[in-house]
Order: C-alpha cells, then structure tokens, then sequence
C-alpha cells in the first residue's frame, strides 16, 4: 500500500502560446479591480500596459506595483500592501519572474489574515480566512512558483530568507504562456533553466516524494534536459521556450509537493547574505550537492542519467548516477554558470558567514528531505566546496 500523500494545484491552470489573453476573463470571475505586481523592465518591454488593457477589456480596473527589483523582501511586501489597501483592490495579479509571484503570494494572505508574513514561518501563525485571489503569470522559465503553495521572502532585519509553506499561498490561478519567456536574456534564461531543474531533480529525489510527484519530476527532468540548450542559444526557438515552460510548470507542481531538498536549503542563506539571484545559486550548488548525495540515492540519479543519455546506451545504475553527475556539471559549464567565486563574493566575508549559513540551512528544514542529510560540520564544509568549485568534467561512462 502507498503511504499517504497529499498533493495540490492552483484551481487554474492556463497554459500555451497566447494564454496571456486570458488574464482579463479570469480576473473578472474573481474580483473588479486588481493590483499587478510587476517591475520595470516588464513595464518597459509593455507586458503591464498590455496586462491593463487586457484587464479594461474584461471590466475590470487596475493599479500596478513596479517596485521588484531584487529577490523578493519584507519591503516590497509592506509596499505592495499599502497600495493594495489603499485602491481597495479585490484580485492580486503577479506578472514577472519568481520575486514578483512569491511578493504577491505574501499580499494576498496578509490582506485578509494580518501580521508580519515571518510570523507565518514554521507554521507559527496558520493563515485562517481563504486568500485575495492571485493571478500568476511567469515571464520565466524558471522558479515555478506559479503552481507552489509556498513563498520565499527576505527578513532586511536578520537577512535570513524566510521559506514559508501554506495552502493558503498557492495562487487561484496560473497563466503560463512561453511567449512572454522569449524576453528573457540568456544569462537569465540559463539561471532559471537550471533553477528548474533543480526543483525537477530534488523533486525525484526528496525522501517526500510519491508516485504523482515522481510523474511530474521525470516529465520536468526530460523536457529540460532536452531543450535547456536550445532556449538558451536561440532565444526566439518557441518550440523550445514551450518545452521550458511546461517543464518549469511541472517542476513546480513537483516540488510544492515533494519538497525540495540541499540544494534549495543551502541556497537560501546565500542569497539572503550576498544577493546572488536564487536560480544561480541553486546552479551553483547543483552538481556538487549531487555529488554528495549520489551514493545515497545511486538508482533515481541513474534515471536522470538515462534521461541525458537519450537511452542510446544500456547503462547500470552506478553508471547511469556517474553519467547524470557529469552531464549536470556539463550543462553549467555549456550555460556559463560561474562558481561563487566567479561571481564575485568576497571570499573572507564568505568564509566568515559560513556557520551562519549552514545554520539557517538546517533551520528551514530542506536539507531534511535529502537522500543524505548532512551534519553542520559537512554542511560547511559544502560550502567551501562549492566556493571555488571545478567542474572537471568526466562525462564517460565508468
């Protein structure tokens, strides 16, 4: 018998070429007036302008929210908010990548709930009345927060990165159309790829993982892995911004419910702390976190292995977990992902904020869902790993 499991989606879910068109008929079975929580490079490149006119369309009036500009924090919540109260809005449309989404996801429960949104962390304060309804539409394809029931949302006073998982932050509804992806720059595209299949991997590999994860997480992998490269060198290939898109979605819908895992827990400190955007410190992190975890979970990496071969050669699962290890490792070095280092911390302050980091990694309880949990000590000593890391690729087979 299966163990039990519980798994949940926006109501919603709206996706393809051209799904953009529809935010105007899902806000007006929602509410008649909307607060779009964008930035400016979304105003600039007309996606809010158009969002409104869309929205006038339909009946129903707007006010926007340009003032994302960094991974999401408390800030922009309070701000947000303000506006929110003060236009008297009913529906909450985020238009942009994950910061947008997750600063929306934070407004919709404060508006009707209250407080200070860390006081929802750890499940402390449980969010009691039905959410503003939030309309998702990512112009990435990346976080996936669109189909998550959680929220990433920065403390300025301690910088610690607040994860923060309730029913309550899954958005009504999600619009996923892989045209207004075709924006997005190369670095940016490669972060967020990565990003993507991030959560698709630690989806397939969390000890919270279930058969209706597991579908998701392998559809995710394989859709990625397959067309990451094509997105990224050719930024008008829709057919590839398409696959990215789904994949994305997938990952997301994945993860929300298999939980992510080292990865994600290691990442958090470092954006809170140095502000390195969340998809490259999750690439960053990506292949030596796999290679630490590879003995403890040999037969699920073997299957992302097998999904990067192409299935043109009979594999075990000790070669296939070598092959998936490498060709993760590959795919950074094809996407120019930096090391920490090349990024451009500074390696005393780094070194000074490891203890720190590895404390708010156990704290937010992801490195729990890993194949292999690390101790503090091995968690730090990840994080000196991964400063400097070398890539040293060895894609053969062993």
């Amino acid at each position: 018998m299966e163990k039990q499991a519980v798994f949940r989606t926006p109501q919603t879910i709206i996706y393809g070429s051209g799904s953009f068109e529809k935010v105007g008929e899902e806000a007006a079975l929602r509410g008649k007036k909307a607060l779009i929580i964008s930035d400016n490079m979304m105003e600039q490149l007309g996606y809010v302008s158009k969002c409104r006119g869309i929205l006038q369309l339909h009946g129903v009036e707007s006010v926007a929210y340009l003032g994302v500009a960094t991974e999401p924090t408390d800030l922009y919540v309070s701000e947000s908010l303000e506006i929110f109260v003060k236009e008297k809005c009913d529906v909450v449309i985020s238009l942009g990548g994950g910061s947008c989404i997750d600063t929306a996801k934070a407004i919709v429960v404060l508006a009707v709930n209250g407080g200070y949104i860390g006081d929802y962390m750890g499940g402390k304060k449980i969010a009691a009345n039905p959410p503003i309804p939030h309309i998702a539409i990512p112009t990435t394809a990346g976080t996936g927060s669109e189909a998550t029931d959680a929220t990433v949302i920065t403390n300025t006073r301690n910088d610690v990165k607040m994860m923060i998982k309730q029913p309550a932050f899954m958005p009504a509804a999600a619009i996923v159309d892989p045209f207004l992806t075709c924006s997005s720059p190369k670095s940016i595209t490669a972060a967020t790829g990565v990003d993507a299949l991030s959560h698709a991997i630690e989806a397939y590999l969390s000890r919270r993982s279930h058969p209706m994860t597991d579908t998701l997480a392998l559809s995710a992998m394989n859709l990625i892995v397959k067309n990451i490269k094509n997105a990224y060198e050719n930024g008008d290939d829709l057919s590839a911004r398409e696959a990215m898109s789904l994949g994305s979605l997938q990952a997301g819908m994945a993860f929300s419910n298999a939980s992510v895992c080292l990865v994600h827990g290691m990442s958090r400190p470092i954006g809170a702390l140095f502000h390195v955007p969340h998809g490259y410190s999750n690439a960053m992190l990506l292949p030596a976190v796999l290679e630490y975890s590879k003995e403890a979970c040999i037969d699920r990496l073997a299957d992302l292995g097998r999904i990067f071969a192409g299935d043109s050669v009979g594999m075990s699962n000790e070669e296939g977990a070598h092959f998936a290890v490498a060709s993760v490792k590959e795919l950074c070095v094809a996407l120019n992902i930096p090391n920490l280092k090349g990024w451009g911390i500074e390696e005393a302050a780094f070194q000074q904020a490891i203890s720190k980091m590895a404390s708010d990694a156990i704290a937010s309880g992801s490195p729990g869902n890993n194949p292999r949990i690390p101790t503090h000590r091995e968690l730090e000593e990840l994080y000196r790993k991964c400063f400097n890391y070398q890539y040293n690729i060895n894609i053969n087979v062993q």
